[in-house]
């Protein structure tokens, strides 16, 4: 779009330099920043940023050497590790792209996204060698398989592997020359599963991180949402493959955060780390945290997480959730986002006069969607793409911009032409502003239920339901019926398997929503179903496509 403005504008000194946005930068700038801090992989490894720095140099010349150029893809297929996080640098820093590969879909989906963006290069986890094998004669464009292996026993397997991780590296330069280049140049690139078709590709610049690291880097230190600096330890529970583990692996290094990686998610390990490497802050979606609230070993007091910080994203943080989470002392926050938007756009910081409050004053501004984060502009509009008032009531569909949004699906203009409609990007998610500018979603368009010409949130009766004492986990969607089109019905699971709440409780916890106003008696489910398990999507979000397609 052509300004009609005509600002001044002034030639530069021609000896000045207007270098470009790097992802090298965000590491050259947290090894300055971290001071002794170390990188911690399971209970298997421990080193410095230093030793992290050289690390990264070693892996780009190991690249360059297997004939990895600027400009090919290189596919990543491993558990959270020091690994992924060298990944996440040497590769997009010799102008390479890094496909980091959602290792929980289908087979054949895995497949699709590595044909779809052309990987040339595959750096593998021995777990993944079964499902790689009947895959490769399909990838004729993969010239290597790199191992990352840790059982020490010799790999038995038909792909043409070109060596061992940490066995190349070790041959390998401590210093690279790492070229500058456009800073528009793709760094990232995954795929995004949605309820029809193949997944999307889902790809991101080195400007476009760099901005996002430092937005997410400045909300993380801001007074009511402090949950990040170098004095603390970082670890994800969100999967590195998912949107950069939304980004914060970059933002724990340019701040020289302690960072403690995983591996594969094993619930004793989990705990193991968060207690030995005392880990301040994690992020997750709200099953896993509900995981974690409901183990033995927590609710019965051997295991003390007070002090824990989580940042809540994916889906809703349910109240209920988060009041069970306070209980053992663990502060949960939201955050709003999506694949395409990096993720971050909005971060539930509390307002002073709410920060000073007692937790239940809180709770319900701790698990709002909460306010756009720098340069992010947001705005819910209605069918005609009008903006609605900040009125908190007023409903419609949100739609964003920021200087760090994909600009299109790789290789998808219809599907990239549907994303971006009027110079916006729509999220597919609908929502209420209130006057403070907080962002409440209410919920999917494809989630919310119509009945009988009105509008129930899935979202707000799973918050409520889930604040029932005996209530560990909750799904709501909608089902056919013939006089009202369609009615709310509910999967429950319940804290205590052995005595699980019954219907008629269940239905009398709701009415004192509806009593207080909070929710119309049409909003109370048709079906309330105790179940021991709620079907999840790949990366720990409830499922609801499944779902509804069950209850059919």
């Amino acid at each position: 779009m052509t300004s009609p403005l005509q600002p001044k504008l002034l030639p530069a000194t021609p000896a000045a330099e207007d270098p470009p946005m790097m992802i090298a930068d965000l590491l050259r700038s947290g090894v300055r920043m971290a001071g002794d801090n170390p990188i911690v992989y399971r209970d298997l490894s421990r080193h410095s940023y230093r030793e992290f720095e050289k690390r990264v140099h070693r892996l780009a010349h190991l690249l360059t050497s297997q004939g990895v150029q600027a400009g090919d893809v290189v596919a990543v297929l491993d558990w959270d590790s020091h690994r992924y996080l060298e990944c996440f640098f040497a590769i997009p820093m010799i102008g390479a792209v890094l496909h980091t590969v959602n290792v929980r879909l289908a087979p054949e989906q895995i497949l699709y996204t590595m044909d779809h963006a052309e990987d040339v290069f595959v750096l593998t986890h021995e777990d993944f060698l079964p499902l790689l094998e009947p895959l490769a004669e399909k990838l004729p464009r993969v010239k290597g398989y790199l191992l990352c292996q840790e059982s020490g026993q010799e790999a038995s397997t038909s792909l043409p592997l070109v060596g061992e991780y940490e066995q190349l590296l070790a041959q390998q330069p401590d210093s690279y020359d790492f070229q500058t280049f456009d800073e528009n140049a793709v760094a990232t690139l995954f795929y995004t599963t949605g309820t029809t078709g193949n997944p999307k590709g889902v790809f991101f610049t080195h400007r476009q991180l760099v901005l996002h690291t430092l937005a997410e880097a400045n909300i993380f230190q801001t007074p009511g949402f402090q949950l990040l600096d170098r004095s603390k330890v970082y670890m994800p529970i969100t999967p590195m493959f998912h949107v950069h583990a939304w980004g914060v692996p970059y933002t724990a290094t340019l701040m020289g955060a302690t960072q403690v990686y995983p591996g594969r998610y094993e619930p004793e390990m989990l705990v193991k780390l968060l207690v030995t490497e005392k880990v301040d802050i994690s992020h997750c979606v709200p099953t896993l945290l509900n995981m974690v609230v409901s183990a033995d070993a927590i609710t019965s007091g051997k295991v003390d997480l007070s002090g824990w910080h989580v940042l809540i994203g994916g889906s809703a943080l349910p109240q209920g959730l988060a009041r069970k989470a306070w209980d053992l002392g663990i502060d949960t926050r939201s955050a709003y986002g999506m694949s395409e938007t990096c993720p971050l756009l909005t971060a539930a910081v509390l307002p002073e006069d709410i920060a000073e409050a007692d937790f239940e004053t809180q709770l319900p501004w701790r698990c709002k969607t909460g306010l756009p984060v720098p340069f992010v502009d947001i705005q819910v509009v209605d069918e005609s793409g009008q903006p609605l008032p900040h009125d908190g009531e007023s409903v419609g569909e949100v739609r964003v911009r920021a200087p760090w949004l994909t600009q299109a699906y790789y290789k998808e203009e219809e599907r990239s032409e549907e994303l971006w409609r009027d110079g916006w990007l729509h999220t597919g998610d609908v929502a209420t502003l209130d006057e403070r500018g907080f962002l409440q979603i209410r919920d999917r368009i494809k989630d919310v239920i119509k009945t009988g010409g009105e509008w129930i949130s899935s979202l707000e009766l799973e918050n409520l339901i889930s604040q029932h004492a005996e209530v560990a986990e909750v799904a709501v969607v909608g089902i056919a019926n013939d006089q009202w089109g369609e009615r709310p019905a509910a999967l429950v699971v319940a804290r205590d398997p052995s005595r699980p709440p019954e219907t008629a409780d269940l239905l009398e916890h709701l009415q004192v929503f509806v009593d207080q106003g909070r929710i119309n008696k049409w909003a109370l489910p048709e079906k309330l179903l105790l179940v021991e398990e709620i079907p999840k999507t790949s990366v720990g979000k409830l499922n609801k496509k499944v779902i509804r397609q069950e209850l059919a």
